[in-house]
């Protein structure tokens, strides 16, 4: 339980969110200058600044109240979250390089997978494919794996559709659902988008780029990210406990470039080991296959903002590297890391599954208790704080 102080300090720092965002947000611009994809709590009144200098007091005045609340990962939470914020606005006066943002935003290394990670998980990729009776080099064990699981875009909606019912079911079997399963989410397939995919709560939709290859482990583990026990489990069990006065506010938000940006997606990522539903080599292998292309992901922003290269050499050193999915992969992931306001966010994919998983590791059994899974899901978290529950 969240003491009182905590859940009224939570309510100022969401409505100094909500006035950050409006502030950083012009009319007609471009949507992703804000500070949040998705506000559940539209009732909330937003804190009215003048401009940046006032934006940027009050969050110094945040950040420095922070210390004071009793529960020590709220005290590293929200000073992170402060300082994240702070950052954002500082980028808009002057541009911060890519490290610059990866650690002023996120609060973890700038250090994207480095060339000996990425061979090195090349390498196991390769002896499991050879483990699995596949032969060639390493190009041609992909593509051969790839066809014998390939899902045809035709075919994707109804694929995925049965793979969140069963992800909805294995997760209801762990924690109680505060809603129907026919408030749960259905499906989209879209084209010429910068993502993989893509979960719209509000509308109860989640958005599946079918222009990339896709396989059935590979929806498998999207229609846990983007559902349950992911993204949706996320936003409704944050949503149920703030209505219960269990919650602090500023969950009511999803924030882009935060301290909490890696553990959001790093829960997510982490949902099939929770659910004990990496049942086959298959399975394994796309989740291997997940983890190394976060990491390309990563090597390859870096490449076109921090080093300098366009995106034409950026893109073909994608391609020569992406082992499954396609030109349809390499256009999203080029579309997504283009994005000088987005950029850095791309790292929250490789930082925030092991930062998560050391998290669950810390349980008795690698089972989760009641108490730890609000203690994930009912607060936002850093990787630093995730790991303070006791």
């Amino acid at each position: 339980m969240l003491s009182d102080l905590t859940l009224a300090y939570a309510e100022e720092v969401t409505s100094a969110l909500l006035g950050a965002d409006a502030l950083l947000r012009t009319p007609g611009g471009d949507e992703d200058a804000g500070l949040f994809v998705l506000n559940m709590g539209p009732h909330l009144p937003a804190t009215l600044f003048s401009g940046l200098d006032a934006a940027e007091a009050c969050f110094r005045e945040l950040q420095a109240a922070a210390a004071r609340l009793p529960e020590l990962d709220r005290q590293i939470y929200y000073r992170q979250l402060c300082g994240s914020t702070l950052a954002i606005l500082g980028h808009r006066r002057h541009a911060l390089s890519l490290a610059e943002q990866i650690e002023r935003f996120l609060h973890v290394a700038a250090a994207p997978a480095s060339d000996a990670q990425l061979d090195g998980m090349r390498q196991e990729i390769r002896s499991r494919l050879t483990a699995m009776g596949y032969d060639g080099d390493l190009a041609a064990q992909c593509a051969a794996w790839e066809r014998n699981l390939l899902v045809e875009p035709g075919e994707v909606a109804a694929v995925i559709a049965d793979l969140l019912d069963q992800a909805w079911d294995r997760t209801a079997a762990r924690i109680e659902f505060p809603a129907p399963k026919a408030d749960g989410m259905r499906v989209a397939t879209v084209r010429g988008a910068h993502f993989n995919a893509r979960s719209d709560y509000l509308a109860r939709t989640i958005e599946i780029n079918i222009d990339p290859a896709l396989t059935r482990p590979a929806l498998k583990h999207l229609a846990v990210h983007e559902g349950y026990p992911g993204h949706y489990l996320q936003f409704k069990l944050r949503q149920h406990w703030y209505q219960q006065g269990l919650a602090p506010a500023d969950g009511l938000l999803s924030l882009v470039n935060s301290a909490s940006s890696c553990t959001f997606e790093g829960i997510a990522d982490c949902g099939l080991r929770w659910l004990d539903w990496i049942d086959s080599d298959d399975d394994r292998l796309s989740a291997l296959l997940s983890r190394y292309r976060a990491g390309l992901g990563t090597a390859a922003a870096w490449r076109l903002h921090a080093l300098g290269w366009d995106a034409t050499r950026t893109a073909d050193w994608l391609r020569e590297r992406a082992l499954i999915g396609g030109e349809g992969w390499v256009a999203n992931r080029m579309g997504f890391i283009a994005a000088p306001q987005r950029c850095a966010l791309i790292t929250s994919y490789w930082q925030g599954e092991p930062s998560v998983a050391a998290a669950w590791g810390r349980m008795p059994g690698g089972r989760s208790s009641d108490a730890f899974v609000r203690f994930v899901y009912g607060r936002m978290h850093s990787p630093e704080s995730i790991l303070l529950f006791n």
